[in-house]
């Protein structure tokens, strides 16, 4: 994996065709994402199955749309953020449960040259399933889930993690860099996806040591806080201490200073981590501390999917939710 250096008065004279993008999903992510580009200079027509999302992307300056296929008439580039891989296919292959093209999908009604991003989160293998069907039908493609969370989405500072040719993915800088802060070129297609959920899958991990390692010296009497900068200092330092602290009132801008709310939701958290395990399966990796932490999401996601993941500091200390 090597990173590009990047920033927005990088040149951008080998893309100026690239101007005019679909971008389908306008969810938490999606929709400052398509802002940005719109912001950007970008001719963007939008898609979502929320009319309000649409509407107040139109009113950023994007065109809106009726369907996918109304959204990437004329487009030079597709710009998907879907929630999973049944969406991903759904959408380019034209079944959730697709394992080729058929004439619905997308791919079948996109000229030969179309750049696609797909931004999603989902399984490596289907992110390979969907670029080889693109392949086929002469589009370049590349997988490019990000990191950030919604802050970053806004900011345009996500760090994107791309997987695909170098072709594409040089083709495609212009427009992440637009979005994002760091690029990551991690290999071919598929390997974004991969790498992302190693990250996720050890987030996952750091944030449920932190909780129990919080939670063991605060029912032996220890301040949060206290102990939080003290494993700050020390060798227990990791970036959940750092900037997203588990523990209500130990830092003000966090999820958990605002009774769980507006960030990276359990529910994506508990998607990631199953990917993860999935990955690992398909690879005959031994993966104990990630399935140790999908174990115990699986059991927090049933009742509290819709909150930040660092609630699951909720599991070792059932206090902090009494009021959430």
């Amino acid at each position: 994996m090597h990173q590009k250096n990047t920033s927005r008065s990088d040149d951008m004279s080998s893309n100026t065709n690239d101007r005019n993008i679909a971008f389908i999903g306008l969810g938490n992510m999606g929709g400052p994402m398509a802002k940005n580009l719109v912001e950007g200079g970008y001719n963007v027509t939008v898609f979502d199955l929320s009319d309000a999302a649409q509407q107040q992307l139109a009113q950023t300056g994007a065109k809106t749309s009726t369907s996918p296929k109304e959204a990437v008439e004329n487009a030079d580039v597709v710009i998907t953020m879907l929630p999973a891989g049944k969406h991903v296919k759904s959408v380019y292959l034209g079944d959730a449960d697709a394992t080729e093209l058929t004439a619905d999908g997308l791919l079948s009604h996109l000229p030969s040259g179309t750049l696609i991003i797909d931004s999603s989160t989902i399984a490596a293998a289907d992110a390979r399933l969907v670029a080889a069907a693109a392949q086929d039908k002469g589009l370049e493609i590349i997988d490019a889930p990000v990191s950030g969370g919604t802050a970053g989405a806004e900011a345009g500072t996500l760090t994107f993690i791309v997987g695909g040719n170098a072709s594409a993915y040089n083709r495609a800088k212009p427009m992440l860099q637009v979005m994002g802060k760091n690029i990551f070129h991690a290999g071919d297609n598929g390997a974004g996806q991969v790498a992302k959920i190693c990250n996720n899958m050890l987030l996952g991990i750091l944030m449920t040591g932190t909780a129990e390692a919080i939670n063991l010296g605060v029912k032996n009497g220890l301040d949060a806080g206290v102990l939080s900068e003290i494993m700050l200092q020390s060798s227990g330092c990791n970036w959940t201490l750092e900037v997203y602290n588990p523990y209500p009132g130990i830092q003000e801008k966090v999820p958990a200073s605002r009774g769980y709310t507006g960030g990276f939701m359990t529910q994506h958290m508990h998607k990631d981590l199953h990917l993860a395990l999935q990955t690992a399966e398909d690879s005959g990796a031994k993966v104990p501390m990630g399935t140790q932490a999908t174990n115990l999401y699986d059991g927090h996601n049933e009742q509290y999917n819709d909150k930040d993941f660092s609630s699951i500091m909720g599991y070792f200390d059932d206090s902090v939710l009494k009021d959430v």
